[in-house]
């Protein structure tokens, strides 16, 4: 592995291993156990898009590592007065060990990676969120103790969490089940992957998509960028919500995740969404740890 662009990119073993990593640097995190894997390297953050987590974990988790992060906006650097990413690929691979990018088109960050001499790690664009959805797997794992042979159920928009979702539970033995309104189904390409599975089906009914889940998911119903479309979008995605009734077709161990930002009332009731915030801010803290994971998996010197 010597990017994390996309989850189609990955293998099986690779996603699983950097899960491994991940739940390790966890507990020696809990226990105090310092693991400087990344010590006097740098990451550079290249943000088009504005963020909480996605900044605030690579951040964090380049210190733990001990390591340097440099927060870079776009609105600061050449490639956001017309420089092409290509050469700013080639100025920032002289400088830096990596880069972490969150933006919108998937091209940019493939660009990078083509142009660059150095690990490109896709922080979000509007294809996929392969950082989250590894976070999420994690997540599920530590619930249930096991993925392969789980009903993972989306609801709501077929956006870049509906694609990454779709491809990292596949990949790793869950059956999949989206509900999405029609026009808003996930990207062509992640269709034309699942559809060699059995065990994948997608469909506009919520509770036919939720019948005997064991784990629930949705998004915000207009994405970073889309705020334009929010009222055209709220008729839409009218009944696409995890709510009461979506629950009681649901295994009664379900767990409800949520990527965050929540819009209570919106995609998820403020009900459900208290009733298992233990297991959506569980999955915004493996943020960290699946991150941690990837950038030792990436950079970390060979030994």
């Amino acid at each position: 592995m010597k990017h994390l662009l996309k989850l189609l990119d990955l293998s099986t073993e690779e996603i699983i291993d950097i899960l491994n990593l991940a739940d390790q640097l966890k507990y020696e995190q809990k226990h105090g156990i310092t693991h400087h894997h990344l010590k006097g390297m740098t990451l550079g953050m290249i943000f088009q898009k504005a963020s909480t987590r996605t900044r605030v974990s690579f951040e964090t988790g380049m210190y733990q590592l001990g390591g340097h992060a440099l927060f870079l906006s776009s609105k600061e650097l050449q490639i956001g007065r017309g420089e092409p990413v290509q050469d700013t690929a080639r100025v920032l691979s002289r400088y830096l060990n990596g880069i972490m990018i969150r933006t919108f088109e998937q091209s940019e960050v493939e660009n990078l990676a083509e142009y660059g001499s150095i690990p490109i790690i896709n922080g979000l664009t509007d294809f996929c969120h392969p950082c989250q959805v590894l976070a999420d797997l994690q997540t599920i794992r530590e619930y249930k103790n096991k993925l392969d042979g789980l009903k993972f159920c989306y609801i709501g928009d077929g956006n870049n969490m509906a694609n990454s979702l779709t491809v990292g539970c596949l990949k790793v033995g869950m059956s999949v089940s989206l509900a999405c309104p029609e026009g808003y189904h996930p990207d062509p390409q992640i269709l034309e992957f699942a559809k060699v599975y059995d065990n994948f089906k997608l469909v506009a009914d919520p509770k036919e998509a939720a019948a005997d889940a064991d784990v629930l998911y949705t998004d915000v119903w207009a994405s970073m960028g889309q705020e334009g479309e929010a009222e055209k979008r709220k008729l839409a995605f009218k009944g696409y919500q995890i709510n009461d009734d979506v629950m009681s077709v649901a295994k009664p161990d379900a767990m409800v995740l949520h990527c965050l930002p929540a819009h209570r009332e919106e995609e998820i009731t403020a009900k459900v969404f208290e009733q298992h915030a233990a297991d959506i801010f569980d999955e915004a803290e493996n943020r960290l740890h699946a991150q941690k994971a990837v950038m030792v998996r990436l950079m970390a010197p060979e030994k």
